[in-house]
């Protein structure tokens, strides 16, 4: 993994019950990358934890050298977030 997962990172993952097997698994190969506002690339991936489905969205700096993770959140809420692809 080349991206950096700062002390907050790794704190909001903690708090959300994110494990770092996902994380790590959506940064190595994310379903899709969708800009979002500025340089944040987000990674969105549909994942299961604890036998629910969530969506995994993890915010990347990818200007950043080392790309820089910036916050890491899942969502219930799979249809807003998901981009269908054409």
């Amino acid at each position: 993994m080349s991206q950096e997962l700062s002390a907050h990172v790794r704190k909001e993952m903690d708090r959300r019950g994110i494990p770092l097997a996902v994380v790590e698994s959506v940064l190595a190969a994310p379903a899709q990358k969708v800009s979002e506002h500025g340089d944040m690339v987000c990674y969105p991936s549909k994942v299961e934890i604890n036998q629910k489905p969530y969506l995994v969205r993890v915010m990347v700096n990818e200007t950043a050298t080392p790309s820089k993770v910036v916050t890491v959140y899942r969502t219930s809420k799979i249809n807003k977030y998901w981009k269908a692809t054409t």
